[in-house]
């Protein structure tokens, strides 16, 4: 048997050879279960009393693709690599698609990646309609290497298969089968039946004997194919400029149009392999493990608590954030009570909710049903009559502490003594949140970013005294509302703003001492960022820009660049996106233009800082830029770490992804720190530290591993975790 996964086969009184791929969950292609394959097509070509195939997945589950674990392991050299085409030639093709006897996929649950392939080197493939088919490799920075580049564009079309693989966006077994991806729909029950008797069919010529890889009719003519092909050139190089992946699929599809099918499996097996040990791979697949461990949390998740079951969520205000909290609870089907202080706001509220929803029915994500069933989870409320039936409340009001505190005095009362009291504040300390309560054992921070119902990051913030217990409770609930929930210590803020706040610190910096706005922002973009630092100043509002600095101001006084740029804006009603003006004007809907107005703020700016402009900042190169920006956000996530705030930093990396949009396939923060070297970070931190000031210099952390040679994601055995 071997060791990681298996196929089973059982052999009927018809003649048919069941083959059944054996790796739970979801029936995984390990290197075993691949090998496994192989023999059993064997086994059922050599066999007299078998006359044809039929391959499925145990547990209602075809194959979730290659096994993923197996990247990290063929990386590290734990297990040898197999040669060049030995899976998408040797097995794929000659011994599946190539066998002497018909074979049908017998599709349910999942045929994903390397699991699709599988199937369409099968003669026919059958599907039950809510199946999921795709091939969604290049979100591992890897193209499909099973053939599947071949095969998909000859079944379902170039334009379709370019979607299906360029968006790794996968299909239904209902859409499958109208594009002719599947032959014939059935019942999970009838699965396995229906596919003995294509397969008996082919057999007796009752039906085609189809190999995928040499079918053409799908295929468009040569020269609009082409134009098909740099079209998606063209989009791919708009949409990721800095990803050669893409570009690869795209090139590996033409060679097989252009040259032939085996001709492009050969590119396809030399593309992956090379691709297998690019930087974005290794990048994305530490994204893809770093956020399935961000739910394990040392002394909480390893205690065998279960989390408790939450029926009924209460949100305290319905501005912004308290509405798309809620949308994106009713989205997961919790019963929601909205609380408000007046019928005005308590409407608005509602309108908003309405809008989220509204937006996804336009944008075709949601049916008008499922809108009216979503929005008839939410009932609004003016008194906490009802707070004495709900398990866990979120206050989202603005940020106030006296307000807050009066708040949380008034849930202890109100709620039963189970429930979770969550706090979506993104900069109050948890501790005077709850300090005129009993109950701090049970407070805790549930910080959304916003938009609060789109944005994938749920920062769950734990003080000295919350529980595990409502620990693991919000684990699950950020699970339930398809959040990824990381778990941080209670600190100014907490992970992300923290980490980030010298992002927009150092980027007015440097513009005091004559750096160009604009050029900052092109450079943080081209970089990969959603936005570079004063386009996301005007997102997200002066007002708020401010009131956080002050925070920080505050805390962290040694380390606070002081620009009175923003305030010298706000003097003149410019604040952001919302006024129309910020440090680019928005005249239609949200698009930013330059806006030359600014450089007489900027010249006040640094006159009252009595800088004198920095005639080297003028020659810098992109790179150069994006490192004085990012490198001062390196040294806070290390004190972040260093002060125990973070459990790994693994966490922060997740945390940069997807709470402030920082490239994926830069593999977050601290990898790309890590890609670095500390001591180069450290030594350029140094210089700055010298020129500009004390808001560069490297923290002890930083210091130490830059001495030492030591990475900065190497766990610490010293840290004390604040958790």
């Amino acid at each position: 048997m071997a060791a990681n996964g298996r196929t089973e086969m059982e052999v009927g009184a018809d003649g048919v050879a069941v083959i059944t791929i054996c790796n739970p969950p979801v029936n995984s292609l390990s290197i075993d279960v691949l090998l496994s394959l192989k023999e059993s097509y064997e086994e059922a070509l050599q066999r007299k009393d078998i006359k044809a195939i039929v391959v499925t997945g145990k547990g209602g589950k075809f194959s979730g693709g290659f096994d993923i674990s197996s990247f990290g392991n063929l990386h590290s050299g734990e297990i040898e690599q197999p040669k060049v085409g030995y899976i998408s030639i040797d097995i794929i093709t000659e011994t599946l698609e190539g066998a002497t006897k018909p074979s049908v996929a017998a599709i349910d649950g999942l045929a994903l990646g390397g699991g699709l392939e599988v199937a369409m080197a099968c003669h026919a493939r059958i599907s039950t309609p809510t199946a999921q088919l795709g091939l969604p490799e290049l979100q591992l920075g890897i193209i499909p290497g099973f053939g599947g580049t071949q095969r998909l564009p000859r079944l379902v079309g170039l334009t379709k298969s370019l979607e299906m693989m360029l968006l790794s966006k996968p299909i239904k077994g209902e859409e499958a089968h109208q594009l002719g991806l599947v032959d014939s729909l059935v019942s999970p029950n009838d699965l396995v039946n229906a596919a003995r008797r294509w397969a008996l069919d082919i057999c007796e010529l009752k039906r085609p004997w189809i190999k995928s890889l040499y079918k053409t009719d799908k295929l468009e003519p040569l020269g609009e194919a082409r134009e098909i092909l740099n079209f998606a050139r063209a989009q791919a190089r708009k949409q990721a400029a800095n990803l050669e992946h893409p570009l690869v699929c795209i090139d590996v599809i033409e060679e097989g149009i252009v040259s032939g099918p085996r001709a492009g499996l050969w590119k396809e097996a030399n593309a992956f392999q090379s691709l297998l040990f690019s930087d974005t791979c290794k990048s994305l697949l530490h994204v893809f493990f770093s956020q399935r461990a961000t739910s394990k949390v040392p002394g909480a998740t390893d205690l065998g608590l279960m989390p408790r079951k939450i029926t009924k969520v209460a949100i305290l205000g319905g501005g912004l954030m308290g509405s798309g909290i809620t949308t994106a609870m009713i989205l997961s089907n919790y019963p929601v009570l909205l609380k408000e202080v007046n019928e005005k706001f308590l409407n608005a509220g509602i309108d908003r909710i309405k809008a989220n929803l509204q937006s996804r029915v336009r944008k075709g994500k949601m049916t008008e049903e499922r809108y009216e069933k979503a929005l008839s989870l939410v009932t609004g409320t003016l008194g906490y009559e009802k707070f004495k039936e709900v398990d866990l409340v979120i206050e989202a009001v603005i940020e106030n502490v006296k307000l807050k505190q009066q708040i949380f005095a008034d849930l202890e009362k109100y709620c039963p003594s189970h429930c979770v009291l969550a706090t979506n504040t993104s900069t109050i300390d948890l501790n005077l949140i709850g300090e005129k309560t009993k109950s701090q054992d049970r407070i805790v921070g549930a910080h959304f970013f916003s938009p609060a119902h789109v944005m994938p990051l749920l920062e769950i913030v734990r003080t000295q005294h919350t529980s595990a217990q409502v620990v693991v409770d919000l684990l699950d609930v950020g699970k339930r509302i398809k959040k990824t929930p990381i778990v941080v210590g209670n600190c100014t803020g907490f992970a992300v703003n923290r980490m980030f706040f010298p992002y927009t610190q150092s980027a007015l910096l440097f513009v005091d001492y004559g750096m160009d706005v604009y050029k900052i922002d092109r450079a943080c973009t081209k970089f990969g960022m959603p936005m570079g630092p004063f386009r996301l100043a005007d997102l997200v509002g002066f007002g708020v820009a401010v009131a956080t600095g002050m925070q920080y101001l505050e805390n962290f006084p040694e380390r606070v660049y002081k620009s009175v740029l923003i305030p010298l804006m706000m003097e003149d009603k410019r604040a952001g996106e919302a006024t129309r003006k910020g440090f680019y004007k928005y005249e239609d809907k949200r698009k930013a233009t330059p806006d030359p107005e600014i450089m007489t703020y900027i010249q006040k700016s640094r006159s009252m800082a009595g800088v004198t402009p920095d005639p080297e900042l003028m020659k810098l190169t992109d790179k150069d830029i994006v490192e004085m920006v990012f490198f001062p956000v390196i040294n806070e996530a290390c004190r972040v770490l260093d002060e125990g705030i973070a459990v790994k930093a693994s966490d922060l990396d997740i945390a940069s992804i997807f709470g402030m949009g920082f490239p994926p396939y830069r593999g977050g923060v601290m990898l790309w720190g890590d890609s670095i070297g500390a001591k180069y970070i450290h030594d350029k931190l140094q210089e700055w530290a010298k020129r500009y000031g004390s808001s560069f210099e490297p923290c002890s952390f930083l210091a130490e591993r830059a001495a030492k040679g030591i990475l900065l994601s190497a766990p610490s055995n010293q840290v004390k975790a604040r958790l």
